[in-house]
């Protein structure tokens, strides 16, 4: 079985990711995070930390 790489934007969305569960978000509208794209998660964390 292949190893799959992960790219910049895997990394960077997994950060986001994290950095939203620690805050104790799991869920934005009604998805869990890993279903949502990188924007919906960049827009998410950047109002929360306004």
């Amino acid at each position: 079985m292949r190893k799959m790489e992960e790219t910049q934007m895997d990394l960077k969305r997994e950060k986001i990711i994290q950095r939203l569960v620690k805050d104790g978000v799991f869920k934005l509208h009604g998805k869990h995070l890993y279903e949502l794209p990188l924007y919906a998660l960049m827009k998410a964390y950047i109002i929360r930390t306004e």
